[in-house]
């Protein structure tokens, strides 16, 4: 069987619509109207990714995203009529995955799935050769790439699947300075869509989950006209 897919949009015609779509790619497909059920829906069905509306009714598609942030870090591309970066910034700052304004193709709606699924595929499992590569230590932090994890001080951090891809890089290249661009890149592939400030809007939720005073960290560092540095000290 495809991929699971859970679809939340007011809109019938449009769900309609996606639904036979993706389901001629193979993709399972169930949907909802509202926001009401989703985390029913996501307990329930165990979908591998959420295509949710901002604009909905009884309880908007932020509070939705917020609500499934609490509980699963399942990837999530956001759906919207609004074009702002007010609102990109919102959905990114609450851990979406990605942004669609609307109208969009369907068509590009299955590249972005495709897009976001294929970065989080954790592919072949290493041989025991490899397993060390597979932890990054910095201090009291630990980033487990085999099970897509931070540990500080032993505790497991919650955080967003694009998150952990921009701290993987950050971790990895410790103590040199990146540029936006390069941080994009390497988390993101050639796949990435960029919004404005969205490394920044990444950046700032590490920070405030790693950093004892986000306001003067010490960890990630902004290297003013530069991009930011990880420090890693020996």
């Amino acid at each position: 069987m495809g991929k699971r897919v859970l679809l939340v949009d007011d809109d019938e015609k449009l769900r309609r619509l996606l639904k036979e779509y993706l389901e001629g790619y193979e993709f399972q497909v169930f949907t909802l109207a509202d926001g009401e059920a989703v985390l029913k829906s996501i307990k329930k069905e165990s979908p591998e990714i959420v295509i949710l509306d901002i604009m909905l009714p009884k309880k908007d598609g932020l509070e939705v995203l917020k609500e499934i942030r609490a509980v699963s870090r399942v990837p999530v591309i956001m759906l919207t009529a609004k074009g702002e970066e007010a609102d990109r910034v919102v959905g990114l700052e609450l851990g979406a995955d990605d942004y669609l304004p609307k109208p969009f193709s369907p068509r590009e709606l299955l590249a972005r799935m495709k897009a976001v699924l294929r970065r989080l595929d954790p592919g072949v499992k290493p041989t025991t050769a490899e397993s060390e590569e597979l932890r990054v230590e910095a201090g009291n932090l630990v980033l487990d790439k085999a099970r897509q994890i931070l540990l500080m001080g032993g505790k497991e951090v919650s955080l967003s699947s694009t998150e952990y891809r921009v701290l993987r890089v950050l971790m990895e290249n410790p103590n040199r300075v990146l540029s936006r661009d390069q941080i994009m890149t390497l988390a993101q592939g050639k796949d990435f869509m960029a919004f404005d400030r969205s490394i920044d809007v990444h950046i700032s939720k590490l920070r405030a989950k790693l950093e004892s005073d986000p306001r003067s960290p010490k960890r990630i560092k902004t290297i003013w006209g530069s991009g930011y540095m990880f420090v890693h000290s020996t």
